[in-house]
């Protein structure tokens, strides 16, 4: 990988984002200029941490993934492939930094909650269906029958969950998706399906795990339902936001260290298990592994505290501003706010990191008749548009049901006209598209217009949107791509 190609793309996805921010923040809504100064600051770091970061993917947990997910299907053990891909999906979900802020976010809204249940909870859903993914790609069923009957039992279920669980439930799908696990994740499926020699199977894997948890808090809620009163959300998580995105550098960066430490660890234990298990590397390949693994710390913490050092604080201010705007004058500020929303969304999700590393691996396995460009377009639009709900909803406080329920239904319908590597694609891309930027930026924002408006500081649902929406684009893409390929015959 050329890291000065890598570095420029970067640049490109970030620095449009950083353009909009300042443009508001220097007209319209006038942020203060030390605030603006942070923000150029992250800006910078973010670039320079997700181009390192991406670098330490390709050399290193990239191609462990896939060596793992090759070596156990040769095994011949199915037992053994489910079992590991258990123990993978709990240790290093348990270990998401996110996980542990969605954690605290939820505890304090429901005190009732139990923040090492939940984690737990969280943790136990994902390693169920990455089982659950790998033991479909293995046995090789239908990918479109799974996600059928798994999104069914999931709103089933959600029928006798408290309603104010539901958004917190879709989003815990959205947290677990983090910058390290995906990676992973993703390229262990590639590496089971390289050895049945299916293409169509090597996506999906990510799609599948988001399910899990859902699926794991609604069950969780229905358990606590009793002592859980539904009603409108307290403003405890904004204020619990704020505190965190006030920090200075220095201790964002002493935080971030251990974050990032914590998120890589259980994988390179793992690296050092199956190596010594399993995989027989060379020495050479080893050395590189280890070197990929230490580049993707270095980037994923350099790009944290850019992320939460400056974007974040600079997101919660300028929605807070708008949706104030929004609320009191009507008119022109909602078009704006919603603008800037649909604005926004179309440019950072370009942004994340597992999304750069998913539309390269799409690029590669369809052997480049899937561009990378073009996914990206899609999946920008799809994107747009939830962060654009997101907005309307945190100024309105419409039910979240009402979006997410039709959605799915429509997702599912496409399905049955979209080509299953597609499918696969995207609903991997829900997953990607929620990741740490949208997680802190995004939802800062979202934040910040739904304590001036009717959302009532309701910060949950603002992922699940974001992770519904690629599955409606990415599959018209599939679809637009199969009438294309038909014509040409």
């Amino acid at each position: 990988m050329n890291i000065l190609n890598k570095l420029k793309e970067t640049a490109v996805s970030v620095l449009p984002v950083m353009a909009i921010v300042l443009f508001l923040g220097l007209t319209f809504v006038p942020l203060d200029k030390y605030l603006l100064a942070r923000f150029v600051v992250g800006g910078l770091l973010l670039i320079i941490g997700l181009t390192i970061f991406l670098l330490g993917v390709d050399l290193g947990i990239q191609p462990m993934g896939e060596r793992t997910g090759s070596a156990l299907t040769k095994k011949r053990s199915l037992l053994l492939l489910l079992f590991v891909a258990f123990i993978i999906g709990f240790i290093v979900t348990a270990a998401e930094p996110d996980i542990q802020v969605f954690g605290d976010q939820v505890r304090s809204i429901f005190p009732v909650v139990n923040k090492t249940a939940i984690t737990f909870v969280i943790a136990g859903g994902v390693g169920l269906f990455i089982m659950l993914g790998l033991l479909r790609t293995v046995l090789n069923l239908s990918l479109k029958w799974t996600f059928f009957i798994a999104y069914s039992v999931l709103f089933l279920i959600s029928i006798f969950a408290p309603e104010s669980f539901f958004g917190i439930a879709f989003d815990s799908g959205g947290a677990t998706t983090g910058p390290m696990t995906v990676p992973f994740i993703m390229a262990l499926g590639i590496g089971v399906s390289s050895v049945r020699d299916d293409n169509d199977n090597s996506f999906g894997l990510t799609g599948v795990c988001s399910i899990g948890p859902v699926m794991a808090v609604l069950i969780y809620a229905i358990l606590l339902k009793g002592p859980i009163v539904d009603g409108p959300l307290s403003g405890a998580e904004s204020a619990a936001v704020s505190n965190a995105v006030s920090e200075n550098f220095a201790q964002i960066a002493a935080h971030v260290f251990r974050e990032s430490l914590i998120s890589i660890a259980p994988l390179f234990a793992l690296f050092i298990i199956f190596q010594i298990s399993l995989l027989k590397m060379t020495k050479r390949q080893v050395i590189r592994i280890i070197i990929g693994f230490i580049y993707a710390f270095i980037g994923l913490t350099i790009f944290l505290i850019g992320v939460k050092g400056g974007f974040s604080q600079a997101g919660a201010e300028l929605g807070e501003k708008l949706g104030s705007l929004a609320v009191e004058n009507g008119g022109a500020w909602y078009v704006l706010l919603i603008f800037t929303g649909l604005l926004l969304g179309a440019i950072i999700v370009c942004a994340e990191p597992a999304v750069w590393v998913l539309s390269e691996q799409v690029e590669n396995v369809s052997g480049g008749t899937i561009k990378r460009k073009v996914l990206l377009i899609f999946l920008s639009v799809g994107t747009a548009i939830a962060i654009a709900l997101a907005m309307l909803r945190a100024v309105t406080g419409f039910n979240l049901k009402y979006v997410i329920i039709p959605g799915y239904i429509i997702a599912m319908t496409l399905m049955i006209f979209c080509p299953s590597l597609f499918s696969g694609i995207a609903f991997d891309s829900g997953g990607v598209a929620s990741g740490p930027l949208t997680s802190t930026f995004v939802l800062s924002f979202t934040l910040g217009a739904a304590s001036s408006g009717k959302g009532g500081n309701d910060s949950f649902g603002v992922i699940a949107l974001v992770a519904m929406m690629p599955l409606l684009a990415i599959q018209l893409m599939g679809i637009i791509y199969k009438l294309k390929q038909g014509g040409k015959k």
